[in-house]
């Protein structure tokens, strides 16, 4: 017999639709220009509610764009599939549902120190250990920086400018041109001091 699901609090709705507002707000207007007092407009609620439950802008914020980017374990995937399952799963992520929490932090993130910070934070919380599983861990930072550099230029240019060849890639495109940049990047042993 299925257990029925717990009911949903009414702390925990409202909190829902503060953290959906403050998306779609930070996603149109940036960290710097959106302001409690329009987040609280758009969730249709009296903006003291917001400060309640989540203490300042910036708590707001990083509840808004905290997110689990469930990167694959490398070192379980083939070895000559590293970058096509890395670059999947990047695709994965930006045509699903957390896109709106990487649109706000991509574009932010240009302007905003603090926003940057938080991009550094899912560097090396998420994408770093996720190369230290392969290849020589004393490397992973600069193998990590270069895979970075690829996956947030197709981003910028697909998802943010739009440029229309990028745009128009089908994502088995994408994947046959990125994957054996990445792969090389997952693979690469450090160059030589000169």
């Amino acid at each position: 017999m299925k257990t029925p699901n717990p009911p949903v609090r009414r702390s925990d709705a409202t909190k829902a639709v503060i953290l959906d507002a403050a998306r779609a707000r930070f996603a149109v207007d940036g960290y710097a220009k959106a302001t409690i007092r329009a987040i609280a407009a758009d969730a249709e609620i009296d903006p003291s509610m917001v400060m309640r439950y989540f203490g300042s802008k910036d708590g707001l914020f990083a509840a808004a764009v905290a997110i689990d980017l469930d990167l694959p374990d490398l070192a379980a995937a083939p070895p000559d599939a590293l970058g096509e399952t890395l670059v999947r799963r990047f695709l994965a992520i930006w045509e699903g549902r957390e896109n709106t929490v990487l649109l706000i932090l991509l574009r932010s993130s240009i302007t905003d120190d603090s926003v940057a910070d938080r991009f550094r934070v899912i560097f090396a919380e998420q994408v770093l250990p996720a190369v230290l599983r392969v290849g020589d861990p004393a490397d992973a930072p600069r193998r990590g920086g270069l895979i970075v550099t690829q996956l947030l230029g197709i981003a910028l240019c697909r998802y943010i400018l739009r440029l229309p060849p990028v745009v128009e890639m089908r994502p088995d495109d994408l994947v046959a041109d990125i994957a054996p940049t990445l792969q090389r990047y997952l693979t690469s042993t450090p160059p030589a001091p000169l």
